[in-house]
């Protein structure tokens, strides 16, 4: 047979891409299709979400069939419900029909009306919902319908079977089987009632990612994480953990103070008590020592003996008190590892003292931190240019769904101000000149020569002067921190600020100071505790490299790509000073 005789061949309809390791098909790869879903009609699927919104559609009961052949039992309820008119008859004429009536309804138990219940469900993968029916048979309403409610289905897609003016979906799925049911307690779940306010979602932080909002931001959030950690990959960064705890205060006498942890002994322990111990610990080896029996034994109690003297001298000597850093910069371990590796990057957590009510900063924030050898400020600040650029280009293509809804539900200008970012030039001005120029512009707060720009100033910068991003060189050093590298000058030192609108300063870079004496000139001049500082000298006296870097503030950039207002709802589990966390 030739291939012009041989039969034609149905299309082979390609399966829906299942939810690695559950087994289910996720509701982005349906809401994603190019025709929205219609041509999944027909196609049988397990869907599982939970429920944000919920309508039930009563149906009129069917009579009851006609009995088949011969008689049979009549229960005593048939028998009252075919006599209801006579009895009602007699009641009439001697009184009291309505108190009856009502006695006689409560005793005939009536059937429940059939019915359908439409949900909305959500999991998670995209901002949009899918339509699932489910027949009071398989479920009751009661158990299904409340928002929060879990469920896994099983069923088959058709199209909308009820009549709905206000219908959004193309197609809704038929259940047919209920895998998996989680009920929710209606009048203790927080997120019965519907559009909550960002405020109060910050009370069940466990909870809000159900809603739709928190949902984009957690995604815009992973979308941002991607697109640092592609721009890492395709630029030869080598990602360093970091430690979140040092002895080292990496600020150096900077603005930021740092919290530290206290290491004390349990309450109750005395030296004499410990005293005591020694003396019998003493007598032990004494025995162990004079038998000669048990050299293992006579070895262990002198380590012992050794620790609990150690613990006697920390007691009497007061130590009670490690100070131990939370860190607040990763630069400086990652300086050790860029003059080993060349580029290197870091991304974690990091602490910052800091008010309660402040919105753009957390105790606990995420930082993004990029440090490179062989390279001076000038390369730092072109590097940070190009990152910006590229997480701003990546989260516009890969999160256009959660951004259309952000622009729509939260600021109409998020699009807007990634394109501002991502395709238009950055303001390059120093210090001194940003100083001028504020001066020049009629804003409230004024500011000399030395003091610290505040988000005031930062806002008049970026937004109404300049109308774009903004970098601003060449601080006075007594502003940045310890190792920033003193410029000719003797007053100002090689860092620089990236100011954006709406949300101010989200990079903070410099290049850090290679020469030894300088260096130690610095320490010194900051009164700061020197031995803490040896290992980093170590890195100038052996094979010194120029090098630089940034910070980058992830929790405030997420401010800019939402357009939220405050970092507590663009963080999932936010750590404020005094207030309660989860």
């Amino acid at each position: 047979m030739t291939s012009e005789q041989a039969p034609a061949q149905s299309p082979v309809e390609s399966p829906l891409p299942l939810s690695k390791y559950s087994k289910r098909v996720t509701i982005d790869s349906i809401s994603g299709r190019p025709d929205g879903g219609p041509g999944l009609i027909g196609r049988r699927v397990v869907v599982g979400g939970w429920v944000k919104s919920s309508r039930e559609f009563k149906m009129e009961a069917a009579a009851p069939p006609p009995a088949a052949g011969g008689p049979k039992d009549i229960s005593c309820v048939e028998v009252l419900q075919t006599k209801l008119p006579f009895f009602r008859s007699i009641i009439k004429v001697f009184g009291g029909e309505q108190r009856i009536r009502d006695k006689i309804d409560s005793i005939i138990p009536k059937p429940p009306q059939p019915s359908i219940s439409i949900l909305e469900i959500g999991d998670g993968s995209c901002v949009s919902s899918l339509q699932v029916v489910v027949d009071s048979a398989l479920a009751w309403p009661a158990q299904v319908m409340p928002n929060g409610t879990c469920i896994l289905v099983e069923g088959a897609f058709q199209k909308p079977s009820l009549p709905d003016r206000k219908q959004k979906h193309t197609i809704e799925l038929k259940a047919d089987k209920l895998l998996h049911l989680g009920t929710v307690d209606h009048d203790r779940y927080p997120l019965s009632k519907k559009r909550l306010p960002l405020e109060l979602l910050r009370d069940s932080a466990h909870f809000r990612p159900r809603t739709t909002t928190v949902a984009s931001v957690v995604r815009i959030r992973n979308g941002l994480t991607q697109a640092a950690f592609a721009f890492f990959r395709e630029n030869g960064f080598l990602h360093v953990q970091t430690p979140v705890t040092t002895v080292t205060d990496a600020s150096g006498g900077a603005r930021e103070s740092l919290l530290h942890m206290e290491a004390t002994l349990p309450d109750g322990v005395k030296a004499e008590t410990i005293r005591a111990s020694i003396k019998e610990k003493s007598k032990k080896i004494e025995e162990l020592k004079r038998s000669g029996s048990n050299k293992e034994a006579l070895a262990a109690a002198v380590q012992d003996l050794k620790k609990t003297t150690e613990l006697a001298e920390l007691v009497e000597g007061e130590q009670r008190r490690t100070r131990t850093y939370l860190s607040a910069s990763g630069r400086l371990h990652l300086e050790s590892h860029a003059s080993a590796l060349g580029n290197v990057c870091s991304f974690g957590p990091r602490f910052r003292a800091c008010s309660p009510e402040s919105r753009k900063v957390l105790a606990e924030i995420w930082m993004v931190e990029i440090e490179v050898a062989f390279s001076e400020l000038k390369d730092s600040m072109q590097c940070a240019m190009d990152f910006l650029k590229s997480i701003c280009r990546w989260i516009m293509q890969s999160s256009v769904e959660d951004l259309k809804f952000m622009a729509k539900r939260v600021d109409k200008h998020v699009v807007d101000r990634l394109q501002l970012i991502a395709e238009g030039p950055f303001e390059k001005i120093t210090y001194t000149e940003a100083v001028k120029v504020l001066k020049q512009a009629k804003n409230e707060r004024t500011i000399e020569w030395g003091a610290p720009l505040s988000e005031e100033h930062e806002s008049v910068l970026a937004e109404e002067i300049y109308k774009k991003p903004v970098i601003v060189y060449n601080h006075p050093k007594e502003l940045k921190p310890f190792n920033a590298r003193c410029n000719d000058d003797g007053e100002t030192c090689a860092a620089f600020d990236v100011i954006v609108p709406k949300v101010g300063t989200v990079i903070r870079g410099s290049q850090s100071e290679e020469r030894l004496n300088m260096l130690s000139g610095r320490i010194k001049e900051l009164g700061l505790e020197k031995k803490q500082y040896e290992w980093y000298l170590d890195l100038r006296r052996h094979g010194a490299v120029k090098c630089s870097g940034f910070s980058f503030a992830f929790d405030t950039f997420v401010l800019y790509a939402t357009g939220l207002n405050d970092v507590r709802d663009a963080t999932p589990f936010p750590r404020s000073i005094g207030q309660p966390n989860n």
